[in-house]
């Protein structure tokens, strides 16, 4: 008897094989495009309602409705982040496992530990979701009126007066010590457990500046407890039109922010990684979605994914040459 094809025509048993394999093989890509079809996890290597947690529970809304499946928010704080970007490295990559990346895990890690288990390599970077301008803040009792006031109290009592920060390590940390190699000045660095008593420490009068999130800030150099400076952005931000940047002050290419932006598994397969990129810069476009951002306080994302793989390298660069200058290390 000779063989069937799933044409039902009779050919010989070479060629209905070499048909029985190609539609093995369309079926084999529909099903590695056919994503998702279960929920999808977004690791965050935050607390729960934190700075991290919060627009990427924004996010997570928007897509679940894109992808007609639910998103599992999976906080994992701890350890710089690196406890979340293991969790997140660990899960399959398919695709149904996304990390919620920031400066510090994504760019400052790479840097400050020698021991670090992951490697930029690991990851795919998709799109940035918002960012969060650092603000130069002195209290408002301060005679310092300007960068330039500060500049030159710094220089005039060289290694007497100093900075808060939420934390060695942190971009409020790492900003300082840039501002100080920029300035030529010095000033002691006083970490820390995080951005509320930093700002408490400001506010008593314990440290003299402090280059803080505008989030954490904004409220204090609203009711006049805090003095706006300048903000380290690519431009004036809406919430302080009267503040200038920092290169309006003097400094040009100092911009200084706390970014979240979304990353897959570099295995992720290719197909599943356009889609990811698709869903995710559709989502970001959402007018609600970008309204509620701003309403954070922060700068709306949704850079291409070239465009903010290229972010996220020179992030790594930039904030690698501050640690180096400043021998620091967190191992």
């Amino acid at each position: 008897m000779r063989a069937l094809c799933p044409s039902g025509r009779p050919v010989v048993s070479f060629a209905c094989g070499l048909v029985a394999l190609a539609l093995s093989a369309v079926a084999g890509a529909q099903s590695e495009t056919a994503w998702p079809t279960r929920p999808v996890t977004i690791v965050v290597p935050g607390a729960p309602g934190g700075t991290i947690d919060i627009p990427i529970r924004l996010l997570a809304s928007k897509l679940s409705a894109r992808l007609g499946q639910p998103i599992v928010v999976d906080n994992r704080p701890g350890s710089g982040g690196i406890i979340g970007t293991q969790a997140a490295l660990r899960a399959p990559a398919d695709g149904y496992t996304l990390l919620a990346g920031n400066v510090g895990p994504q760019a400052i890690n790479y840097s400050a530990y020698k021991r670090l288990t992951y490697q930029p390599a690991d990851l795919t970077p998709i799109t940035d979701v918002i960012a969060f301008p650092n603000v130069l803040v002195v209290n408002a009792q301060s005679p310092v009126k300007s960068v330039a006031d500060l500049v030159a109290q710094m220089k005039q009592h060289p290694g007497k007066l100093s900075f808060g920060s939420a934390g060695i390590g942190q971009t409020s940390h790492l900003v300082g010590e840039l501002f100080k190699i920029r300035t030529g000045t010095d000033a002691i660095h006083v970490p820390y457990k995080g951005s509320t008593p930093a700002t408490t420490a400001l506010l008593a009068g314990e440290t003299t500046f402090q280059f803080d999130n505008l989030t954490q800030a904004l409220p204090y150099i609203r009711s006049g407890k805090l003095r706006a400076l300048a903000v380290a952005a690519a431009q004036r931000v809406p919430g302080l039109p009267d503040v200038p940047t920092m290169e309006q002050a003097g400094f040009a290419n100092f911009v200084s922010t706390a970014w979240i932006g979304m990353f897959v598994a570099a295995k992720t397969p290719p197909a599943v990684v356009s889609q990811l990129e698709h869903h995710l810069a559709a989502a970001m476009r959402d007018p609600d979605l970008l309204s509620q951002l701003r309403q954070m306080g922060g700068i709306p994302g949704g850079q291409s994914p070239a465009t903010f793989s290229a972010f996220v390298a020179g992030e790594r660069e930039r904030w690698g040459e501050v640690i180096r200058a400043s021998n620091m290390t967190l191992d």
